[in-house]
Parts: structure tokens; sequence; C-alpha cells
């Protein structure tokens, strides 16, 4: 029985996800590809950060049998329809493609919009002509500029204050829409800080662990006083399966709620490398949250999700993968433009 019979004979459900070879995205494909779904991935592969390690992930996700991908924009709607006809029929649609990046959204805010609002709305059209009926959405905590701490679902995101905020509120208030008319589930998964191996070169977590590893300058936008709520990658694919028994449109918080400085984290990388880190600051940017922090009583109740990897315990096994691959790793460019 070759690859496509041995699909047809699953009795899962299938899964459109999009941004599959994105950080997020190749993570929660992973998991649900382990749990027995089929997972049909698109992504277009962009050039944002080095594609290398979209190939990376992309690579691991092919291994699995239960697994179709298409480089594909959600942009694309001609594109996007003629799989939505194709495959008879999706149960769900996992939208993690994404522009990410605050402060280069500010350089390109109309590629930001146009991906995730008008990206996300392609995907909902299809949905409610092809009559799927749920829709998980990745959102940000940037959205909490401004707003007490720790961060509830409830809190009014009506002010942000860059243009990556923005579209993704964008895209929050036209799934609501499409909820509202057309009864389609909307789970909307605020992320918190997201970190792990094969990581985002644009990300700090990546960057410190290169730069400290390399003796070279580390460059730190602050004073390193500023807190984020780390959360470990394979946590957020959990709670992002998770979240397709939910019904309805909530709002859901995904973080560690354990916020952390950045000092913190260039010392937990110092220790784990037994390098010493030669920092740089640099000016603080005015789209740059100073704090986050996630208050996930909402995800406890709703998911019966916690996360369960601390910080220390994620940067070992972050820093693990960076050495088992750094022959080609350490050739990624990081660009602190973004």
């Amino acid at each position: 029985m070759n690859s496509t019979e041995i699909k047809k004979e699953m009795d899962t459900k299938k899964i459109l996800l999009t941004g599959a070879a994105g950080f997020i995205g190749y993570k929660t494909a992973e998991l649900l590809l382990k749990k027995g779904y089929y997972v049909y991935g698109i992504d277009n592969l962009n050039d944002y950060y080095d594609v290398r390690l979209k190939e990376w992930r992309l690579a691991q996700l092919k291994k699995y049998d239960n697994f179709d991908f298409d480089r594909i924009d959600i942009e694309d709607y001609p594109a996007l329809k003629k799989i939505f006809a194709r495959i008879k029929k999706f149960d769900v649609t996992i939208n993690l493609a994404a522009r990410a990046g605050v402060r280069y959204s500010i350089k390109n805010p109309v590629v930001y919009m146009t991906t995730n609002a008008l990206g996300t709305l392609n995907l909902l059209e299809l949905m409610k002509e092809y009559d799927v009926k749920k829709m998980v959405l990745a959102s940000t905590s940037s959205l909490y500029a401004g707003q007490q701490m720790p961060f509830k679902e409830d809190l009014p995101v009506n002010t942000p204050i860059s243009p990556y905020a923005a579209s993704k509120k964008a895209a929050e208030t036209i799934a609501y829409t499409y909820h509202y008319l057309y009864g389609i589930d909307i789970i909307i998964l605020r992320y918190f800080t997201v970190y792990g191996p094969a990581g985002r070169p644009d990300m700090s977590v990546f960057r410190f662990i290169r730069w400290i590893d390399d003796n070279k300058e580390l460059i730190l936008f602050g004073d390193g006083t500023q807190t984020r709520d780390f959360t470990y990658v394979d946590d957020i694919a959990e709670g992002t399966v998770k979240a397709l028994d939910i019904k309805g449109y909530e709002i859901i918080n995904l973080g560690n709620s354990t916020p952390h400085s950045l000092n913190e984290l260039i010392g937990l990388i110092e220790k784990t490398l037994n390098k010493k880190a030669r920092v740089v600051k640099k000016p603080f940017s005015d789209v740059d949250l100073k704090a986050t922090w996630a208050d996930i009583k909402k995800a406890r109740l709703m998911l019966g999700w916690k996360p369960v990897i601390n910080l220390e315990e994620g940067i070992k096994m972050t820093i693990d993968w960076y050495l088992e691959n750094k022959t080609w790793v350490k050739d990624i460019e990081i660009d602190i433009s973004k």
C-alpha cells in the first residue's frame, strides 16, 4: 500500500495547516502527525529569514506518510481554492502563516497587512464556501501593549502600536465576523515569546546563543531589564492542538506565565555554554513591549493546558539542538534590523 492509499484509509481529521515550515507551524504539524492526523501543510517559504531553517523543518515533516505539502502563499486565493476543491474536505484550518517581527513591520507595513489580514480573509472565504467549520488562528501578545499585567484575554486591545500588531488585530476582527455570520468556530491563540530548537533568527534566544558561542558582540536593545514570558515551542504546539476541541469564538493566551528579564536569559545562555557575553547596548525601540506576562487561567480551564518546560530546561534543549546542527546553523544570517 502506497502513501496515498494509507492516507485514504486513515479514519481521522484532515487538517489544513498554514505556515507549516514556520517555527510554530513545524512543531504543531509534527505533534498532529504523531497523533495520527492527516496534515496538509502550506507555506510560501519566504526569505524574511534564512530559508535553510524552513527547509530543515520541512524535511522533518516529510518523513511522515500522513503529511502533504504545497508551496503556496495564503495571499494567493486561486491557488488556495484549488486545494480546498481537491481535498474533500478539511475538518479544521490552523492558520499559523504570518509575517512576523515587530520592528520590521514598520519598514514594510503593506506586506504585513496583506498576509496577516487579507490572507486570513482568503482562508475564511474558502472555509465558508467549502463548509469548513473551524479555524484555529495564531495571534500575539503584542496586542496587549500598554495594558495592565498579567495580560488577560478580556482586556481592550484597540490601540496596537506596530503594523504587526495592527495586522493581527485585523485578522482577529475579520475572524469574529465570519463566526457571527456563518457559524464558523474561531479559536484565537495569543502566543507569548515562543522559543526553542530551530527557532527564528530574528528572535533574541537564537541570536544570543549564536553571538555568545561565537564570541561576537551581543546587541541588546535597552538595558536588559525588560521582561518576556518566554514559552517553549513544544508547550505552544500542545496548546494549539488542544484548541481543536473548543467550539464557539474564544481568545486564549498561551504563555509561560513566569516572565524573565533579558539579562536573566543572557545569564542562562552564558552558564549553559560556559562562555561570557560581550554585551553592546542599543536604544530601546518604541514599538517593543517593556514586559509581557500572560494570565493563563482560561487556557487551564478550557484547554486543560499549562506549560511544562521552564526557561532553564528550554534553553538547554535549544542549545543542544544548536550544537548538534552547528555545521550549518553557524552560517544563518542574523539581521538586527528585524
